[in-house]
């Protein structure tokens, strides 16, 4: 592979010490994409070569249980969206700062913080020198149409799909190519819980559907019981291996644009099944995640989950027993967006107690931290034990709603403490 436009460097160390010298002296901002795009070989690098990351902050929207990787001990200091457990020490030790920001902010942040240079990964390029952006379009845009360097990591492990963007590699000022297998996801085997709280779930969705779903196995759980519907459509920020089953049955939607994701998050196999599928369209993170595009999209059934709601019909996803443990994601952009939409279905779905039923997940009061999602927000609460439509009731028929979905043990208790509160109130 050669090209006029960019030189070729022989390693990624190689690469970011040919960025110093192109960048002032000083503390450099360098964003590192997130999802199936994360250089993982540039990680490599700077593990074996410390010295290679001193002065450099970097950012990024890295997912949890996806990009495990972090960043902030490679260097001076990262920043990001999201917790993750294996950054806790780093969060901490204030190596590590999270922005509490929804995914269509996050575009907004990505597009306009500052930044002096950035990497891109990308498949080969092809005789007309673009590059395809492969399983990741979420926020690369926001990135590219910055004035600012852009270190191109062709990675000859990417599928080139066509539906996904491409880039001139003469946008990159140096590349370097490495065969690098991507970060992959799996959210492992569904549990029988997490099977009936997908069956309830299914239930409320109908024919010709508009689906999303969230990253865990509630979503791969979904997709499995859907497999008879017909006419569906996907608009989500992601698609992971559990879509296979809905293209093996047939339930997806015949026409382009009928599998629109920012990103493809599954083994190889997936990205293999999607490369040349027509109905598949990659796009940035204003048209997956934007409010515009969403509350147009007639029968958009969003169906997420959360860690806790209480009885105000506030949910809690990102705290564990006082831990931040993720971040607030597209939770309230697809939220809004279905509730918005006609026919839409906003839905939260978690099973009704930890595992072992330690605790419930349907509690009478978040407690000290964080409410990811207001009570205006939360629509339609679903458990093994059924729905709540929480949608125009007063405050004691909502109580009542999510008591009757809450595990049988627990309803006693439930209503006890909504007692209690009402008459403080």
């Amino acid at each position: 592979m050669s090209t006029p436009s960019a030189p070729r460097l022989s390693s990624p160390q190689d690469a970011l010490i040919d960025l110093r010298r192109r960048l002032p002296d000083g503390p450099i901002r360098l964003h590192i994409p997130g999802a199936a795009a994360e250089p993982l070989a540039f990680a490599e690098a700077l593990a074996a070569d410390p010295a290679l990351g001193r002065g450099i902050t970097f950012t990024g929207v890295w997912i949890p249980g996806v990009n495990r990787t972090d960043w902030s001990g490679l260097g001076d200091g990262a920043e990001s969206t999201f917790a993750a457990p294996e950054w806790t020490d780093s969060r901490r030790a204030d190596r590590m700062q999270v922005r509490p920001l929804g995914y269509r902010q996050a575009w907004d942040w990505v597009a306009t913080s500052p930044l002096d240079a950035a990497i891109v990964q990308v498949a080969p390029p092809d005789r007309s020198g673009m590059c395809n952006l492969s399983l990741t379009a979420d926020f690369t845009s926001a990135v590219l149409e910055r004035p600012v360097p852009v270190i191109g990591l062709i990675n000859p492990a990417l599928p080139v799909i066509q539906g996904a963007p491409s880039v001139a590699l003469s946008r990159f000022v140096t590349w370097v190519e490495v065969d690098h297998a991507p970060a992959t996801y799996d959210p492992g085997p569904v549990d029988p819980v997490t099977e009936a709280v997908a069956r309830v779930t299914a239930g409320l969705i109908p024919h010709g559907a508009v689906l999303q779903t969230g990253i865990g196995k509630l979503g791969a759980a979904v997709f499995n019981a859907l497999t008879d519907r017909r006419g569906l459509r996907i608009h989500s920020g992601m698609a992971s291996d559990s879509l296979i089953a809905l293209l093996d049955a047939g339930a997806i939607a015949d026409v382009p644009g009928a599998i629109t994701i920012g990103a493809i998050l599954g083994s190889p196999a997936l990205g293999n099944r999607l490369a040349d599928d027509p109905r598949v369209r990659m796009e940035g993170v204003p048209v997956t995640h934007g409010f515009e595009v969403l509350s147009r999209l007639d029968g958009l059934a969003a169906i997420n989950s959360a860690v806790e709601v209480d009885l105000f019909g506030q949910a809690n996803a990102e705290h564990v027993g006082g831990r931040l443990v993720s971040g607030i994601g597209g939770l309230g952009d697809f939220l809004r967006g279905a509730a918005a939409a006609r026919g839409g279905l906003p839905i939260l779905a978690l099973p009704s107690e930890t595992p072992g039923g330690k605790h419930s997940r349907i509690v009478p009061q978040l407690g000290p931290g964080i409410t990811t999602i207001s009570r205006t927000d939360v629509a339609i609460v679903v458990t093994e034990h059924g729905a709540a439509d929480l949608r125009g009731l007063t405050l004691d028929a909502r109580a009542e709603a999510l008591i009757a979905i809450a595990a049988p043990a627990r309803r006693a208790e439930l209503a006890a403490g909504w007692d209690e509160m009402r008459r403080r109130l």
